[in-house]
């Protein structure tokens, strides 16, 4: 019995699918697949039914979960203790949509590690809504930073509010645009893909069909596309300053928009959470954090951007 087949077990458990477990890990659905029948074989319990649409625990499964997932918290603490004792710097994984990771994640983790003299090594990965909860409260990610993610009281962590936004949708201003919005072309990043996400509300609330959609790889490209007059694109208001300062796009009025967001921070509990994890939270309360978040910059050129890789134990 291995972490990895553990960590395979308690994400196909809380996210309800080898799918879903496979994409968190950022690993081949085969790969989460062989490591839970190793640990049904060697356990000789089935651990995991389909049911319906999902999965459904077994006794064994349900008594099994509480177990495996201390134990992979477990294996988090002794992989960073060991780091520490040989010097090394604390690793600290951030997970949010990939907005906030395109324009907010690298200005903060450069002030973050500058601010603590090169002690702490911060890494960012995309993750989808469903999906962040149970990284932090496996510790394969220590901080989350976007919607809030306090629902599920089973999972025992602490999501605290810490800067307020806008979505907005936005267009060229020589865009002429008519007839319904659920007719208009849909220039979105690819958080609209994650049903939890709040361009993905917003777009259901519109009753925007799917075909009425175009995805780009990040949120730099779908506004330069608007900007082109190929659609309209939704995105955080503060974040697309430069584009509106320069009057390469325009914000359009469109049904329940602006949308009021709030972006929350979450971690495992005080007891919980990690030096590093403590640290980056004090961090986000700072002017010099606040700042950032409300002016992070001009985000990743198109050309150069290429979407985070999450790296857990299976690597």
């Amino acid at each position: 019995m291995t972490l990895t087949q553990l960590s395979a077990f308690v994400l196909v458990a809380r996210l309800g699918s080898v799918k879903a477990a496979a994409s968190a890990l950022g690993v081949s659905e085969p790969a989460v697949s062989q490591a839970l029948a190793a640990l049904r074989k060697y356990l000789d319990d089935p651990l995991l039914t389909r049911s319906g649409g999902g999965m459904a625990m077994t006794p064994g499964g349900s008594r099994l979960l509480t177990i495996a997932a201390q134990m992979v918290s477990l294996g988090a603490e002794a992989e960073s203790a060991v780091r520490s004792a040989k010097g090394a710097a604390e690793q600290l994984r951030l997970v949010a949509p990939s907005a906030i990771v395109e324009f907010v994640a690298g200005p903060l983790a450069d002030a973050f590690t500058a601010r603590s003299a090169g002690s702490i090594e911060v890494s960012a990965g995309v993750s989808a809504t469903a999906e962040m909860a149970v990284l932090v409260s496996q510790r394969l990610a220590d901080v989350a930073l976007g919607p809030y993610l306090g629902a599920d009281r089973s999972l025992g962590l602490v999501s605290e509010p810490i800067f307020r936004c806008r979505l907005v949708v936005l267009a060229s201003p020589d865009a002429r645009l008519r007839g319904s919005p659920t007719q208009w072309p849909w220039l979105v990043e690819p958080a609209a893909t994650d049903p939890g996400s709040d361009v993905s509300r917003l777009l259901r609330g519109l009753g925007v069909p799917e075909s009425r959609l175009s995805v780009f790889p990040n949120q730099i490209a779908a506004w330069e596309a608007a900007a082109r007059g190929a659609g309209v694109a939704p995105g955080i208001a503060h974040l697309a300053v430069h584009q509106l300062r320069r009057r390469e796009l325009q914000v359009v009025d469109v049904p329940g928009t602006p949308l009021e967001l709030c972006w929350h921070a979450t971690t495992p509990p005080v007891d919980r959470r990690s030096a590093a994890a403590a640290s980056l939270r004090h961090f986000l309360g700072t002017p010099e954090a606040m700042k950032l978040l409300r002016s992070p910059g001009a985000g990743v050129p198109p050309s150069r951007f290429r979407p985070p890789v999450y790296v857990t134990i299976w690597s």
